[in-house]
C-alpha cells in the first residue's frame, strides 16, 4: 500500500455516497435528528460519516478491514511493528499503555513531572512508582527530562521494574539522551515506554529530537491531534513487538475504549498520517524556519527572552524541538499568566501555556508570518508599556519547591479512608487527591505524597498568580482530602 492511500476515509466517503437508509445509531441520522443551528454549522459532510462500527466500516476492538489497513499504514509511516489508533485522546493510549506492561504491586520506574494521566494509570493499574528527579532549570522555572545516568542508578536499586517511562519531548520541547536510557534498560530486559504527547511531528524531520521508535523504544503514546494536524482527541499508541505483546496491548485498549468510537476521529488519523508521510519533512522544514525566524524577533525585545540551543548542554537537555516557544516574561516583572491574560484582552492572541514565569506557544504546520508577527508586535507593545511604568518593577523570583516524599502508593492512597481538613493545617499530612496546574497537568501532589509548607506555599503562590489549580474536590482549595488518622482514647 501507498502512504498516499487513506483507507479508512476514503472508505468512509464510498459508504457515505450509498447513502444508505440507517437504522442504526447515532441517532441524528446523518444530522436529520439533530438541533437545526448546530447541523448548519457542523455541516452535512461531516455527519455523514459520523458513523458507527457496522459491517462494512469495520470495528476498532477488532480491525480486519479499512481500520486495520489505516493502522497499518500508520505503523510503517512511524516506524512500529504495530500502530493502534486512540479515540480516548493521549490520555487514554498512556494509560492502556502502562497498565499493558504493570500489574498489581509491580514497580515502574517514572519521571515524577509526569502528566496526570500516567499517575492515573499507576493508579488504575496498582503499580508501584519508582519516581526519577527530573533535572530543574532553577532559571526558567520548569522541569526538564531524566538522565540515563538516574535511569541505570534506578534499575541497579529495582532490577525487577516492569518497564521505565520516559517524557520524550516534554511539553517545552526538551529531550534527553533517549537512544542511550533505551540502551540503558534493554540491557535490564526492561522495556521503555515514552510519552510522546508532544512529540508526534520529530519521527518525519532529521533536525529535530529521535522519536520513541527511532530510538529504539517499545512503546509510545502519541497525540496526533496536538502537532500532527488529526482532530482533538485522535491519537496513537505504536508498539514495537519484543518486550511487549502487541495482542496484550490491544486486548487492554478494547477495556478501556468506548464501543461507540468515532469515525470522524479515525478518518482524521488516516489523513494526518498521509500528510506527514509524504508532505511531512515539507511542511516541518518550513515550520522550523518559521519558528526560528520568530525566536530571533522575539529575542531582539528588552526583557523578553525566547530559549533557544543555549538551553541544550546537559545529560537532560540533549535535543530540542525549535517549533515550542518558551519566552521567559519574568525580566518584565510580571508572571506568564500576567502575560497570557494581556495577550488576550489587548490583542485576541491566545497562548498554549502559562505559569508563574513563562508562555508558551506552539507553531504548527498551520502557522504563518501572518500570526507570528502579531505575536512579535503585541510582545513588543508589552515590553515598551512595561518600560514607561512609573514605578521600577523588580523581575520576578524563581520559587522551585522539593518533590514530596511519597509515603503509600498512590492506589492505596486514593482509596484509603480518608477526612477533610482545612488546606492552611495539612502540613504533615499524606494526601489522597492530586493537586496540579493545568495545563501543563504535571502534579504538584499526587495520592500518598506527604504534604510541605513549601508545597503549600507554591500553590498559593499560583492561586494568587491566577493559574487553574485543579484535582482538588474542593476547588477554592480552602479544604483538602487527607489520609484518615486516629489517634489513642484518652
Amino acid at each position: 500500500m501507498s502512504q498516499n492511500q487513506t483507507p479508512l476515509f476514503s472508505g468512509l466517503l464510498e459508504h457515505a455516497k450509498k447513502n444508505p437508509t440507517q437504522f442504526h445509531i447515532p441517532g441524528h441520522k446523518k444530522g436529520a435528528g439533530m438541533d437545526p443551528e448546530f447541523r448548519q454549522f457542523i455541516g452535512d459532510n461531516a455527519l455523514s460519516i459520523d458513523l458507527i462500527n457496522i459491517g462494512p466500516l469495520d470495528d476498532l476492538h477488532s480491525p480486519k478491514g479499512m481500520i486495520k489497513k489505516a493502522q497499518e499504514l500508520a505503523a510503517e509511516a512511524f516506524g512500529a511493528d504495530h500502530t493502534f489508533f486512540s479515540v480516548q485522546g493521549t490520555s487514554g493510549a498512556i494509560i492502556a499503555m502502562v497498565m499493558a506492561v504493570c500489574g498489581p504491586g509491580e514497580k515502574i520506574i517514572v519521571p515524577r513531572n509526569v502528566h496526570k494521566s500516567i499517575m492515573s494509570a499507576i493508579v488504575f493499574s496498582g503499580s508501584i512508582p519508582v519516581f526519577i528527579h527530573p533535572e530543574i532549570d532553577r532559571e526558567l522555572g520548569i522541569s526538564h527530562g531524566i538522565t540515563p545516568e538516574s535511569v541505570e542508578r534506578a534499575l541497579q536499586q529495582h532490577p525487577d521494574a516492569k518497564g521505565v517511562l520516559v517524557i520524550n519531548p516534554t511539553y517545552f520541547g526538551i529531550s534527553g539522551d533517549l537512544k542511550k536510557i533505551v540502551e540503558i534498560a534493554h540491557s535490564y530486559d526492561v522495556p521503555v515506554l515514552v510519552d510522546e504527547a508532544h512529540g508526534v511531528h520529530i519521527h518525519f524531520h532529521d533536525e529535530l529530537p529521535l522519536s520513541a521508535m527511532q530510538a529504539g523504544a517499545d512503546i509510545a503514546a502519541t497525540s496526533v491531534h496536538k502537532l500532527g494536524g488529526s482532530m482533538t482527541q485522535s491519537s496513537i499508541l505504536n508498539v514495537r513487538e519484543g518486550l511487549v505483546s502487541a495482542k496484550h496491548v490491544q486486548s487492554i485498549l478494547s477495556m478501556l475504549t468506548t464501543t461507540s468510537t468515532s469515525y470522524l476521529l479515525l478518518a482524521s488519523l488516516d489523513t494526518a498520517r498521509k500528510q506527514l508521510a509524504t508532505k511531512g519533512k515539507e511542511l516541518i522544514d518550513r515550520t522550523i524556519k518559521l519558528a526560528q525566524s520568530t525566536r530571533k524577533k522575539i529575542n531582539e525585545i528588552d526583557h523578553i527572552r525566547c530559549i533557544g540551543e543555549e538551553i541544550l548542554g546537559s545529560n537532560a537537555t540533549f535535543d530540542y524541538d525549535p517549533t515550542k516557544l518558551i519566552i521567559s516574561v519574568k525580566d518584565l516583572g510580571l508572571t506568564g499568566y500576567d502575560v497570557e491574560k494581556w495577550l488576550r484582552e489587548k490583542h485576541n492572541i491566545e497562548v498554549e501555556l502559562s505559569d508563574l514565569y513563562n508562555i508558551l506557544c506552539i507553531i504548527t504546520l498551520g502557522d504563518t508570518e501572518v500570526e507570528t508577527n502579531l505575536l512579535v508586535k503585541a510582545l513588543k507593545e508589552l515590553a515598551e508599556e512595561c518600560e514607561h511604568r512609573s514605578t521600577k518593577v523588580e523581575p520576578v523570583e524563581v520559587l522551585l519547591p522539593e518533590i514530596p516524599v511519597l509515603a503509600l502508593t498512590p492506589r492505596d492512597a486514593f482509596y484509603a479512608e480518608t477526612e477533610v481538613i482545612p488546606f492552611d493545617e495539612s502540613e504533615g499530612r499524606i494526601i489522597a487527591e492530586f493537586v496540579m496546574v493545568y495545563p501543563p497537568g504535571i502534579p504538584i501532589f499526587i495520592p500518598g505524597e506527604i504534604i510541605t509548607k513549601e508545597n503549600l506555599h507554591y500553590i498559593k503562590e499560583n492561586l494568587e498568580a491566577g493559574l487553574p489549580v485543579q484535582g482538588p474536590e474542593d476547588d477554592e482549595m480552602k479544604t483538602i482530602h487527607v489520609i484518615k488518622e486516629y489517634k489513642a482514647i484518652k
